[in-house]
């Protein structure tokens, strides 16, 4: 089928039978005011957003954000900080009209205003021109927007002491991977007693200091169990004699695989020790 100037087309569509090559149309009667998308702009977009993402990895191997322990509800002491971009919210929710009584209105009110003019800034401001000297009122406002996000992140910065943070808060990465034997009697009992505090692999958190290679003995263990030390109240441990000294053996091996062979024997006292009461109550 042929129509208009010689051109041939399959049937009754519009797409022509002869297959042109797919080649970005000369702009070269405007230049510096349009260009193609594919491939010249597109290219361009390529090569920033490598360099930024090469700049990105190497900032974050060089110098990695602090670790710090997951927010634990049952730890009153932990004070969690949020990501750093919102940092700026949460300087914001510290001054005396945007926290405390009038938390309402520095969480949910005033950030949902500046949101929402910012998604409605395509509508409000419609002028054709792209100069910022032309057109102030938008400008003016982006560059409030920016220059309050950046302070507001910078005090709350200035305000955090992460040194501190890390000495207090900091996970003891050699005692999360170091193994502990979870198979004795010592570890039920530190389960049960003392893991909501000191964590499951012992590394300790917030306020509640590591039990990994303690230097106490398992005499001070079970003293400090049964009578507090420091914010730790007396009375956490309620069980036998018997359990303490498993529990105490079980923290002073738990640097060398978690109980080692104290809490082995120690299990297996008890066991002898409750088949022998058992023998014993079966015979009365």
């Amino acid at each position: 089928m042929h129509r208009g100037k010689g051109m041939k087309f399959v049937g009754d569509s519009r797409v022509t039978a002869e297959k042109k090559a797919n080649l970005p149309k000369d702009y070269s009667e405007y230049p510096g005011r349009t260009e193609a998308f594919w491939p010249n702009f597109l290219l361009k977009e390529w090569l920033v957003g490598s360099v930024f993402l090469i700049g990105f990895l190497i900032l974050t191997a060089a110098h990695p954000s602090p670790l710090e322990q997951q927010a634990d509800p049952t730890n009153a002491g932990y004070i969690p900080l949020p990501d750093w971009y919102f940092l700026f919210l949460y300087q914001f929710l510290k001054y005396q009209y945007a926290g405390g009584e009038f938390i309402v209105l520095g969480a949910i009110v005033m950030p949902g205003l500046a949101f929402g003019a910012l998604l409605l800034a395509p509508f409000l401001d419609r002028g054709p021109e792209r100069r910022p000297t032309k057109r102030p009122i938008a400008v003016g406002l982006m560059l409030l927007g920016v220059f309050a996000t950046f302070w507001l992140t910078y005090e709350s910065v200035q305000h955090a002491d992460y040194a501190h943070r890390a000495e207090k808060y900091g996970v003891n990465v050699e005692a999360v991977e170091s193994e502990i034997d979870k198979s004795g009697p010592g570890w039920e009992v530190y389960e049960a007693n003392c893991m909501s505090c000191h964590g499951e692999a012992l590394q300790g958190q917030g306020n509640y200091p590591s039990l990994m290679d303690t230097e106490k003995s398992a005499d001070e263990i079970k003293d400090i169990a049964q009578n507090g030390i420091g914010q730790m109240p007396a009375g956490i441990f309620n069980g036998s004699d018997e359990e303490l000294q498993q529990l105490a053996d079980f923290i002073k091996n738990a640097g060398s695989g978690g109980g080692g062979e104290g809490g082995s024997s120690e299990g297996e006292s008890s066991e002898e020790g409750s088949s022998e009461g058992g023998e014993s109550a079966s015979g009365h």
